[in-house]
């Protein structure tokens, strides 16, 4: 291969002429700048929004059934007092499933809209999901890896004040 701009010869694997110093083929882009790409919190935090609601979404079902249980839908034949206990019991399971809907629809708002008290926020919903094995630890675990590192907790204030 020649140089067009002074004739002289050049290498294929040369990258500029070596008597004008031409350039001889483009150059590779550059990589993009750190400062520039998505940081670890926010390439996470839609995700981790997402998955709380879902999580929501999945207990909801099952909380609308247990507090909607009638003591008329117990089998018949099954004592009096047995209907009371098992109406109170899967009453009050139902009741703390519905709470855990409205946290969890909470959580995944506040980390959508990257509202400021949302990851602190988070952190507590998620510690507390540690002990619902196996999904509610998989997203505590999750969400505390997000979450919990202090340099995480300065990218989510950069995030939130955007």
């Amino acid at each position: 291969m020649y140089c067009d701009a002074c004739g002289a010869k050049v290498e294929d694997t040369q990258n500029f002429c070596g008597v004008c110093g031409k350039l001889m083929r483009a150059a590779p882009a550059p990589r993009a700048l750190v400062s520039s790409r998505e940081g670890r919190v926010a390439g996470h935090l839609r995700v981790l929004a997402l998955l709380w609601l879902v999580r929501a979404a999945l207990s909801f079902i099952p909380a609308m059934f247990l507090t909607g249980i009638r003591r008329w839908w117990f089998p018949m034949g099954m004592p009096e007092e047995l209907h009371g206990f098992l109406y109170f019991v899967l009453g009050g399971i139902g009741w703390l499933l519905l709470l855990r809907v409205v946290l969890c629809v909470v959580a995944g708002w506040g980390l959508l809209d990257r509202a400021p008290w949302a990851r602190v926020y988070t952190i507590v919903v998620g510690a507390l999901s540690l002990i619902e094995f196996p999904i509610g630890t998989g997203l505590g675990i999750y969400s505390l890896w997000v979450l919990l590192p202090e340099s995480s907790a300065v990218e989510y204030r950069q995030l939130a004040m955007q």
